[in-house]
């Protein structure tokens, strides 16, 4: 094989694993109930705190996100205009701020990007991992979209954006139970 076109192959292969990933464990908590959040003390959150509890009957996207990770923040857009777009329709977006380092974990800082960035859906300040471990996640970021049952219906691994495979996949599911007669779980 030209040499050439094996180097461009294999640059596109490694390209597309970044681009929209999962792994063995990013799966093991599909089906799950999603677990409740450890707390409600509002000095664990920044916004409202909202108990996963309370929004039975609607579906809910969790975002796992951190300020210090670029791909983290190149995904809040498409959480942000999700939140904004479903809202009303019934859709809850709720945060998880599970930071990687020390100077993340700040409840200031994590306000002070909340704000930065447009979000009006609260988070969750993961500080002890507690949520993380819970969800058995593994990953920044991790979108974990909750049926109106409470079960974990699809995890995404990595960035999403407006347009790709993972807007697309994602996006159908949040139609579709937000759709009177609508599936809830996939088959």
């Amino acid at each position: 094989m030209n040499r050439h076109l094996l180097i461009a192959l294999s640059a596109a292969a490694v390209a597309s694993a970044f681009m929209t990933w999962s792994s063995p464990q990013a799966g093991s908590s599909l089906g799950k109930t999603a677990p409740e959040f450890p707390t409600l003390d509002t000095r664990s959150w920044s916004g409202t705190p909202v108990s996963l509890a309370s929004q039975r009957g609607l579906p809910v996207l969790i975002n796992i996100w951190t300020f210090g990770c670029i791909n983290c923040m190149r995904t809040l857009p498409w959480v942000r205009g999700i939140a904004e777009k479903y809202g009303e329709r019934g859709l809850t977006v709720i945060g998880v701020h599970s930071p990687e380092f020390e100077a993340e974990k700040d409840p200031k800082a994590v306000t002070a990007a909340r704000e930065k960035n447009g979000l009006t859906y609260p988070s969750y300040i993961d500080n002890g991992l507690k949520y993380w471990y819970k969800l058995d996640n593994h990953y920044w970021p991790a979108i974990y979209l909750i049926d109106t049952r409470g079960k974990i219906l699809d995890i995404q691994v990595g960035e999403v954006h407006e347009g790709d495979a993972a807007d697309a996949r994602l996006t159908a599911e949040i139609e579709s139970m937000l759709t009177p007669g609508g599936t809830h779980l996939r088959p």
